[in-house]
């Protein structure tokens, strides 16, 4: 098997490839909901020499080099091509997660120590060195059309795209009907009490008062809601951003029923404080940064929106301190129980 290959078998498993300085390493990532899979290729010629340090050195680079994009689970599998099954054994010995592809005989070499399979590669690998191929027109084709592959599809956060592009269309036929929209789905504690309309509790996290309203929320849902959607995942983001929308309304409700102050509520701003705090917790969890984002200036940025709903009018703040409680938490969650996930497909 040549590097060639075996690079078009990674381009056509949905792989993008992240060349390096020195052509004898290379490595190539599939960015999955939870998480990146990323799969390290030493080409490792007669004339090249690494030690184990340096190998450990080079996976650490690139655990680095995916954490300072904000990725929290990380899985490295380094493949070895070599002739010299010795040297190649020499950097495998201390590492459960490396395989070597003998190129003199096209076979897979999986040591006791090692681990059996990383994400259905094994079998991948096996079949394409049983056909014993040879370089296709069509497979130099894919290779040679990877420096302008567009990013993928299911990588756009979609789920944002979708709450924006509602709330929006919500707001259009609003302008339309007048206030029957309003009267049927705003947050009314009196309401859900007396008519069991707990519908009310979803509907009116699509509903704004006005066009600024609309405006100011849906900028902040885009703009922050993608970067949240893009490390925790389209369902696990959905699952998130109604909780933290739900959690609002129940803490909006409450506080009602303890100050047996009434008010009509409609917005999305529950669920989008549960985006921010979310986005806290991640950017805590990345060792306080993601981007040019800091945790203190997420949290300043909570903290001054909080106040200002404290001293402003017609602010439902309960909702708020609500919200940002739960994505808090809810995000929290998530993240734990992706990474015993993930510690359990390693």
């Amino acid at each position: 098997m040549t590097l060639e290959q075996l690079e078009y078998l990674f381009i056509s498993h949905g792989y993008h490839k992240i060349p390096s300085n020195l052509p004898e390493f290379t490595f190539y990532y599939h960015k999955e909901n939870q998480g990146v899979n990323v799969i390290h290729v030493i080409h490792y010629r007669s004339s090249l020499y690494i030690s184990e340090d340096q190998y450990s050195h080079l996976k650490e680079k690139i655990r680095e080099f995916f954490v300072d994009r904000g990725e929290q689970e990380i899985h490295i599998m380094s493949f070895i091509l070599s002739e010299d099954l010795i040297k190649a054994k020499q950097l495998c010995v201390t590492d459960s997660f490396c395989w070597i592809i003998d190129t003199a005989m096209d076979r897979l070499i999986i040591y006791e120590n090692q681990v059996s399979d990383f994400y259905g590669w094994k079998q991948i690998l096996e079949n394409y060195l049983e056909q014993k191929p040879y370089l296709r027109e069509e497979e130099s084709e894919v290779l040679h059309s990877t420096d302008k592959q567009k990013p993928q599809w299911k990588e756009l956060p979609w789920v944002t795209i979708g709450l924006v592009t509602i709330n929006i269309l919500i707001f259009m036929i609003c302008t339309f009907t007048g206030d029957l929209l309003y009267n049927k789905g705003a947050l009314s504690v009196m309401n859900i009490v007396e008519e069991h309309s707990c519908y009310r509790m979803l509907t009116s996290m699509f509903l704004h008062a006005d066009i600024q309203h609309l405006f100011s929320n849906m900028i902040v849902l885009y703009f922050l809601g993608e970067i949240v959607e893009k490390r925790l995942g389209h369902i696990p983001y959905t699952i998130l951003y109604f909780l933290s929308g739900i959690a609002g309304d129940v803490f909006s409700m409450g506080y009602e029923l303890l100050t047996q102050h009434y008010i009509s509520s409609v917005g999305a701003s529950g669920a989008i404080f549960g985006v921010e705090g979310a986005l806290l917790l991640l950017i805590i969890l990345n060792h306080g940064k993601i981007e040019s984002m800091t945790a203190g200036r997420v949290a300043f940025a909570i903290a001054f929106s909080l106040y200002c709903g404290l001293t402003g009018s017609q602010v439902n703040n309960a909702a708020h301190v609500g919200g940002v409680l739960m994505g808090f938490a809810a995000s929290a969650v998530i993240v734990c129980l992706s990474s015993r996930a993930g510690r359990r497909k390693d």
